[in-house]
């Protein structure tokens, strides 16, 4: 084809003379988008759609999935509808772990404590930690005996009183005899964690056995420094939640290995141990520093409901942060160094969460 001849047919295309070079589709789709009523009329069938008992059926049924979709992730534990998820957690290989609970004259929330322990599968023994000058009342020994057994989905956990004359709160990390687990549950007996949550924590610490794995996160920062000597500050869990980062785990709910019960008795520093006698405070930023300047690598937080039913401690006595700020910093000065690992790293159990 000549150039004339293709510079006519553009001419002619321009010009609106279609009859020097026609297609029909071209043309219907030339008289598709210059119609004003193809989107009043695509709105007007939506509309009609929308307001069809069709499409309101439609949005309810889905929306009412959604809803038990929610249910079932959230409330279907407590409705009797339990996930088969397999776990290392229940392989009699692993060992499960001792729950290790620390009490003192609350016997009413004792018993809640090893009622509910009992019932979580990765149990293997429960130890109670009894510093009284009287010994654990009978009816005591036999209500919790009971409820143990009751409370237990397979075999019953050995139940065992370590009984201790005086109320020291380095009772709490003496070392135990014949333990057959590695992995020790330390926990005060106002705090509950459900069974599900206790069993994720404790696969988290199999990731990491020489670590300290809970749920109580705390940090702690430079506040000063003056003539060459620095003052740290503890910080509580309102100031993990404002700067996301931390450097301790609290025993009040945590995992560790059994070694450390005999490192904290006969290898930590005698002088931590007499402060803590003195100020009735610390054991727990104690066993954290231990753990860091052994291993020195963070503790691991894991995200999880955990429940508190006592009404009182020593952290609701009025000078708890001041005493938690000294014996940080005479701890930090025995050891020469500061020993805690910051991280902003979470454990969280995706199968409970909506994204992750």
């Amino acid at each position: 084809m000549s150039i004339p001849s293709i510079i006519a047919i553009r001419d002619a295309e321009i010009n609106g003379n279609t009859g020097a070079f026609y297609s029909p589709a071209k043309e219907k789709a030339a008289n598709r988008d210059k119609s004003p009523f193809v989107f009043v009329h695509r709105f007007s069938v939506f509309r009609r759609l929308r307001n069809s008992c069709k499409f309101k059926l439609l949005i309810v049924v889905f929306f009412a999935l959604c809803g038990v979709v929610l249910c079932a992730s959230k409330f279907g534990p407590y409705m009797g509808w339990i996930v088969d998820t397999p776990s290392s957690v229940y392989s009699p290989s692993r060992g499960g772990y001792t729950v290790l609970i620390n009490t003192w004259k609350r016997n009413s929330l004792l018993k809640q404590s090893v009622a509910h322990y009992a019932s979580c599968h990765g149990t293997d023994a429960i130890h109670v930690v009894w510093s009284d000058t009287d010994p654990p009342p009978a009816s005591v020994k036999v209500h919790m005996d009971n409820a143990a057994v009751l409370k237990s989905r397979t075999t019953k956990p050995d139940l065992k009183f370590d009984v201790n004359t005086e109320n020291n709160l380095n009772n709490r990390f003496k070392p135990i005899e014949d333990l057959r687990t590695d992995a020790i549950f330390s926990v005060d007996d106002d705090v509950i964690v459900p069974c599900d949550t206790l069993d994720f924590a404790f696969a988290v610490w199999q990731t990491a056995p020489s670590t300290m794995v809970g749920f109580v996160p705390r940090m702690h920062w430079l506040s000063e420094k003056e003539d060459g000597i620095s003052f740290y500050k503890y910080g509580g869990w309102w100031s993990v939640w404002w700067v996301g980062t931390y450097s301790m785990v609290l025993s009040k709910a945590a995992f560790f290995h059994q070694k450390y019960l005999d490192m904290y008795t006969n290898q930590m520093p005698a002088s931590i141990r007499d402060f803590i006698v003195r100020e009735r405070n610390c054991e727990d930023i104690a066993m954290s520093m231990l753990i860091a300047n052994s291993t020195s690598a963070p503790p691991i937080w894991v995200k999880g409901k955990i429940y508190e039913i006592g009404s009182y401690g020593i952290s609701s006595l009025g000078d708890h942060s001041n005493k938690r700020d000294t014996c940080l910093n005479d701890f930090v000065s025995l050891y020469g160094e500061v020993p805690l690992v910051s991280t902003n790293a979470k454990a969280v159990d995706s199968r409970n969460e909506w994204f992750w």
